[in-house]
């Protein structure tokens, strides 16, 4: 471990930390109602969805309409990712006139886009059009995003009353967070991305010639190259901040235009964890406890550092096989040194393990390195923290109902055992809590 391993992850910790309050207090105005700076802007057009779609803001559900509501929306959105695949020859923005998508495949991907999950089977500038990746799976980014954060909020405010008979509006916790969280700093975040080489742009794919012809399997001679474009940067956008983690390309995010440069890489990776971490603290806002929101992030803190370090230590130390055969894997200023397999020289060893660790705690499932490429202890570490369940940070919102649950059967137990009524938040923890919190379930992650 060198000084640059140790200042790297020392900003890019800071950085989350530092941001965690400011983003929590705002989005924790946002879904109480309360002026937060952007209503003046945006207020009018929140309005005009509601009476664009027959929503009554004022109408509060119960937790059974909330449910339904979300479980209808998101069906919904199955169906019509799934339809855009499959009529995506026919449709427009499609300058490489990609075929329509095989049923399975746009089933699985329906359905994948739909639940956050994000898994992909297929090769993004191979299979789909512009128009399917924009309006198909960007905008599935950000209301899959969306409707965890609006479960979160439907979860604190059961924990706020002491009569939870309804828990709020879906509809209107689905816009807000769209609205006012997710679209402005996707906004911010691929305006900087494109600053930095992230393509954005409704032209056909560019054909270059080669510098030195090359034969194909077939021996026929081949002298110019197919380079993929597109509106990458809106998308990339979202599927970080979102923790989607579904990229535009093939190869994700240690492809050039989607991730280009090491200022775009710290962009990327700090955006990953930049609502879950800011969701501890309006989760401490909105139950009138801050204290609880900073412990609930302390706690993801103690469990995330350590691996953070290990991951990075056990990759700087290279593979111990080369070294016997002589090979100098130790970092200098000529060469990263470590284990480089499977990961980009833009980026390196210290910036390639700090992602795998935040997409793996996160539940984004975006790479900019091949994990299977890590060395064994190295490629413990993400292992590891995908069967803790990612709660450790977790996807948006799904990421700290999850952590909540283990908080509550940790209240339970230690209750228990010091002979008192668990408690949590004012609420008692008895056996009915004990099994709902059992149900929960852990986020999804694509890697």
């Amino acid at each position: 471990m060198n000084w640059n391993n140790v200042i790297q992850g020392f900003i890019f910790l800071t950085t989350v930390v530092l941001l965690a309050k400011p983003l929590g207090t705002y989005m924790a105005r946002i879904y109480e109602g309360k002026p937060a700076g952007l209503n003046v802007l945006l207020g009018p057009m929140e309005r005009w969805i509601y009476q664009l779609s027959g929503v009554h803001p004022e109408t509060s559900m119960s937790w059974k309409g909330y449910a339904v509501a979300m479980m209808l929306f998101n069906g919904i959105g199955i169906a019509v990712v799934y339809a855009l695949q499959r009529l995506q020859a026919h449709l427009p923005l499609n300058p490489m006139s990609m075929p329509g998508v095989a049923p399975d495949l746009a089933f699985n991907t329906a359905v994948s886009f739909a639940t956050n999950t994000n898994w992909q089977s297929y090769g993004g500038e191979t299979t789909l059009s512009y128009f399917t990746q924009m309006v198909g799976l960007t905008v599935q980014n950000f209301v899959s995003a969306a409707t965890g954060m609006a479960v979160l909020v439907a979860l604190i405010r059961g924990f706020i009353q002491k009569k939870a008979e309804t828990i709020g509006n879906f509809w209107v916790d689905l816009v807000r967070s769209t609205l006012y969280i997710l679209i402005p700093l996707s906004m911010i975040l691929a305006i900087f991305l494109v600053s930095q080489g992230v393509v954005q742009t409704f032209k056909p794919y560019e054909k270059v010639a080669l510098l030195q012809p090359l034969k194909d399997g077939n021996g026929a001679v081949v002298q110019e190259q197919v380079i993929a474009l597109g509106t990458t940067a809106s998308q990339v956008a979202i599927k970080q901040l979102g923790t989607n983690g579904g990229g535009f390309f093939n190869v994700n995010s240690s492809h050039p235009f989607e991730n280009p440069t090491p200022v775009s890489n710290f962009l990327e990776v700090v955006a990953i964890l930049l609502i879950p971490a800011a969701l501890c603290y309006t989760f401490g806002y909105m139950v009138r406890d801050k204290r609880q929101g900073w412990a609930l992030l302390a706690a993801m803190l103690i469990i995330f550092i350590p691996c953070l370090w290990s991951c990075i230590y056990f990759e700087q130390q290279g593979n111990p096989l080369l070294s016997s055969l002589g090979i100098d894997q130790k970092a200098t200023a000529f060469q990263p040194g470590g284990n480089m397999e499977g990961k980009e020289a833009r980026f390196g060893i210290v910036s390639s393990a700090i992602w795998a660790v935040v997409t793996t705690a996160a539940s984004n499932g975006s790479v900019n390195s091949m994990h299977d490429s890590y060395t064994p202890l190295g490629g413990l570490i993400p292992m590891w923290l995908m069967q803790l369940g990612e709660v450790v940070f977790g996807g948006v919102g799904s990421g700290l109902y999850g952590m909540i649950a283990f908080a509550i059967i940790a209240v339970f137990i230690a209750g228990l055992m010091i002979g008192r009524t668990p408690e949590y938040l004012g609420k008692k923890i008895e056996a009915y809590e004990m099994k709902m919190a059992s149900l929960i379930p852990t986020s999804t992650n694509s890697s």
